[in-house]
């Protein structure tokens, strides 16, 4: 099928992925209303230790395929797809997303009638595996979830509430393919996200900025909606903890490579905050002091780069 007639793409990168997970999120594609002629699917295997080409088969469907990427990473995972892909939007799913059954078609219609718009999303529902810990409450929505109510957008880069998160995010393939050539230059922009343990994770936002940067919009849909299937491991207070930190460095340090560096944070702010956070009870105080260590690794890295004269290419829209 030609790249003119192919709609979507839907890419699904992964590694060393839960079985019983996988399982379902290619039973709810399998089982999605739009008609497989207009859809591909990759399955991107981001250097498994074993090989998935020979354990999912994908011939259920007659436009999917299997793509081996060596380089652990999400980045270097996505890029890969946005370089196999032919279809006019891209639809990233993670590996413990479960998609509705009109997902895709909610997906490639909103494309047709927002053509001002370059990213979107919708709601991300939580199936965890375990329940959370009362105490964790607060802290889950670092977890990518989101319930959207009503549609909206915006066509402003610094306006998050309303940019899609990458579970599910749907991309023109002429956004994508600006990403990606923006990072094949950029080695700072291309290390801010998922990699081993690191829990960075700027990808989402730059990807959905670009989009932004070209003079369109982002937006939320209430027609489009997932499952994310969460882990037992991943409402503990260490995973947590973790990933706050990783969050606020690579937004900081995403941020600065957009332009907007942050601000030091002053003696007095800084006492005022450990004290508030205090008050506000033993968890809250951690999760303070790991915000704090995310923002002192992201001005060090910033000032490597001014004191070895490293401009990252900044992005002004």
């Amino acid at each position: 099928m030609s790249a003119v007639t192919m709609q979507v793409s839907v890419i699904i990168c992964t590694h060393n992925p839960r079985e019983d997970y996988l399982r379902r999120v290619l039973e709810a594609l399998k089982a999605q209303t739009l008609p497989k002629e207009q859809w591909e699917l990759l399955l991107i295997d981001n250097a498994s230790k074993e090989p998935l080409a020979s354990a999912w088969d994908l011939s259920w469907h007659p436009l999917a395929r299997h793509v081996r990427e060596d380089e652990v990473g999400l980045t270097p995972a996505r890029l890969r797809g946005i370089r196999e892909t032919k279809g006019e939007i891209l639809v990233f799913v993670d590996d413990d997303n479960v998609l509705e059954r009109d997902y895709l078609e909610n997906a490639a219609q909103t494309g047709k009638a927002w053509p001002i718009l370059g990213a979107w999303g919708g709601s991300i529902v939580p199936e965890f595996e375990s329940s959370p810990p009362p105490w964790a409450k607060p802290y889950l929505r670092y977890l990518a979830i989101r319930e959207v109510k009503q549609d909206q957008w915006s066509n402003y880069s610094d306006n998050p509430g309303r940019m899609p998160w990458g579970a599910g995010m749907c991309v023109r393939h002429t956004v994508a393919e600006e990403y990606a050539r923006r990072l094949a230059s950029d080695s700072i922009r291309y290390s801010l996200d998922r990699r081993g343990r690191s829990l960075a994770s700027f990808g989402d936002s730059d990807l959905a900025m670009t989009a932004c940067d070209l003079g369109l919009g982002t937006g939320l849909f209430s027609s489009l909606r997932l499952n994310h299937l969460i882990r037992a491991e991943r409402v503990t207070e260490s995973y947590l903890l973790n990933l706050m930190e990783g969050m606020v460095y690579s937004l900081k340090v995403g941020g600065a490579i957009r332009g907007k560096f942050p601000e030091r944070i002053s003696w007095p702010r800084f006492l005022w905050g450990h004290l508030t956070a205090l008050r506000r009870g033993f968890h809250e105080f951690r999760f303070y002091r790991a915000s704090l260590r995310g923002a002192r690794a992201a001005a060090k890295e910033i000032a490597f780069w001014q004191t070895n004269s490293m401009t990252p290419r900044i992005c002004r829209r």
